[in-house]
């Protein structure tokens, strides 16, 4: 179901330097990071107002996450920087909104802040990427898609003659399609803010074509390069391959075998039109867990196997470019631990304000994490990957 939005709607409508700004500046600004913080809180809590939205909606029955007994206050140490955290430093320093780590199904920890609760649902941004990307898996198990190795174009003949032309899926979910692209959010005239105007015109088709546009700067899978614009393509694969738009998809082929507890949304580049593949879902902190647990368990759920064998592997390993290891899978980031190794197979999603999901398969745990940093990128004052292989190696023993 497509829900719409008008200006009646708007919950973010306010003042900037004594004039009234619109919905689509106010996007403007929160990409660039120029957001009160009181506002951007709200405002990330409330991102299906934003855009239309397509529901994601949940199954009939709800998947229990116990709540673990002992005492939540116990402390996590870790070290960052040349110096000595605890938890709450973690959550307090790096404006954490919400935080929950589970070992298996059982909730060992679980705060929120801000505002926010057990019903708040929260922008994914980027993590949506690696929710596109476990979808082309699905495609591929149900036989959508028959290789990852296949040309793109069998799949998006309108993408013949462009960069894109002679790239692979494979390529394509490791972002080393060689078209030219700037991810720099808080610049205006980059490539990901050229997408965002895009999305904010909301025209049928639009992204896609601009992405046919783009000029090519390397040939196929000789460099890696960060690109949203990638990802919205992966959502136009999905949609050519399966038929069905991906929120359409996802609740048939996943969220409702999950068992979410709420019904999300995500964002669509126009009323009626393909959802943005690398942004814009919004889902509770608990139904962010249920994704990652799926992960972990390495793509089984009741028995029953959505993805690929070896898929997660796959999709979540680091590869090499020449003598470079790049830490980055199909949209998945590789995370080594405190001594630098990734033998534990940890991975993440990732969203530019501090939004990931942490999945370490070795030691069972997946950790959630909602933020309201003021930057886009490169604002934390702990780095996070630290705290996730302390914590992980903490809660592994619990």
């Amino acid at each position: 179901m497509q829900k719409k939005t008008s200006p009646a709607d708007n919950l973010f409508l306010s003042q900037r330097h004594g004039h009234e700004i619109d919905n689509n500046e106010f996007v403007r600004l929160a990409y660039a990071g120029e957001l009160p913080s009181e506002i951007q809180v709200k405002a990330f809590s409330n991102t299906e107002h934003l855009f239309p939205t397509r529901r994601i909606t949940r199954g009939p029955s709800t998947s229990d996450l116990l709540i673990d007994q002992k005492d939540q206050s116990e402390p996590v140490q870790f070290h960052s920087n040349g110096r000595d955290y605890n938890i709450n430093d973690y959550i307090t320093s790096n404006r954490v909104t919400g935080l929950l780590i589970l070992k298996q199904s059982k909730i060992l920890l679980e705060r929120y802040q801000y505002g926010t609760d057990e019903s708040t649902r929260w922008m994914s941004m980027s993590m949506a990427k690696s929710i596109s990307t476990t979808l082309v898996g699905i495609a591929i198990k149900q036989g959508y898609i028959k290789s990852v190795d296949d040309p793109l174009t069998d799949y998006l003949p309108e993408l013949v003659n462009s960069t894109y032309d002679k790239v692979t899926i494979k390529q394509l979910l490791q972002m080393t399609s060689g078209a030219r692209w700037n991810e720099d959010h808080t610049n205006p005239h980059s490539e990901r803010r050229e997408v965002l105007e895009l999305q904010i015109a909301q025209q049928p088709g639009a992204i896609l074509r601009y992405m046919a546009t783009l000029p090519q700067v390397a040939e196929p899978g000789c460099v890696w390069n960060y690109s949203t614009g990638e990802t919205h393509v992966v959502g136009a694969l999905l949609k050519a391959a399966t038929g069905q738009y991906l929120a359409d998809y996802l609740s048939e082929n996943l969220w409702s075998k999950l068992g979410m507890e709420s019904d999300s949304h995500w964002w669509l580049e126009s009323p009626g039109g393909l959802e943005i593949a690398g942004s814009g879902i919004t889902a509770t902190l608990r139904d962010y867990g249920r994704f990652g647990l799926f992960m972990m368990n390495d793509g089984v759920v009741d028995g029953e196997r959505l993805l690929p064998e070896g898929w997660v592997k796959q999709a979540t390993t680091p590869f090499k470019i020449g003598d470079t290891v790049v830490p980055y899978g199909y949209m998945w980031w590789a995370i080594a631990d405190q001594q630098g190794s990734f033998d534990d197979g940890a991975f993440s999603a990732r969203g530019i304000f501090g939004q990931r999901i942490y999945v370490n398969p070795k030691k069972r745990v997946v950790i959630v994490v909602w933020s309201a940093r003021p930057k886009p990128m490169s604002t934390e004052q702990i780095i996070d990957n630290e705290f996730f292989s302390a914590a992980a190696n903490f809660y592994s023993k619990r």
